[in-house]
């Protein structure tokens, strides 16, 4: 029997892969926006991640009838009021590359005494059925902003945001050492009794 299907709601590559690795024990298949040949997500127009995720998994369960998985992420600093926030991928402009937002970032954390860098990733999971039920879930990864960026793994603000308890950026961590500890780990992990009910283990 083949496994049900769950929608990622994503075109980013990278997130995808994550999403491989932290649902790897549930018994589904998961495919993306570009295996079912969808196009753009909708303007994230939410004012928090949770509005944004739910916008972006309600609009995949209505548009293929699948359940679908959203997340909404981004970095918070506090000496910033929390921006970049929910602006994190807009914040340095419409065509901004990664690099580009973490050297904006740097550039208006130079002044900043190291004990008022603190910062964290911050994930909101929305999973939605087809008929429209939908439950949310969130996890965090406290740090603070580095100096300078290190390490070449992950993706976005991952080469800034260094965490004491373990002496590095989320850059110079492993892909498993990271999935243990991410914000959207945590968050996959708060899910994970929903999405057992959901989809079940098959006989």
């Amino acid at each position: 029997m083949s496994q049900p299907l769950l929608l990622i709601a994503t075109n980013n590559g990278h997130k995808l892969r994550e999403y491989q690795m932290l649902l790897s024990r549930v018994p589904v298949t998961l495919c993306s926006m570009h295996d079912l040949q969808m196009g753009d997500l909708p303007e994230e127009t939410g004012e928090t991640f949770e509005e944004n995720a739910l916008l972006k998994a309600r609009h995949c369960a209505q548009t293929v009838g699948l359940p679908s998985l959203a997340d909404d992420s981004g970095l918070e600093v506090d000496v910033l009021s929390g921006e970049p926030g929910v602006r994190s991928v807009r914040w340095a402009g419409p065509d901004a590359t990664d690099a580009d937002r973490v050297r904006l970032l740097l550039d208006r954390m130079r002044e900043v005494r190291p004990a008022e860098r603190t910062a964290r990733f911050v994930c909101v999971v929305a999973i939605v059925v087809p008929d429209g039920a939908a439950q949310v879930f969130r996890g965090a990864l406290e740090g603070c902003v580095a100096e300078a960026a290190k390490g070449s793994g992950g993706f976005g603000y991952d080469p800034i945001l260094y965490v004491p308890a373990l002496g590095r950026t989320v850059a110079q961590l492993a892909p498993a050492e990271k999935n243990e500890i991410s914000h959207r780990a945590v968050a996959v992990r708060a899910a994970m009794p929903y999405l057992r009910r959901l989809f079940p283990a098959q006989e």
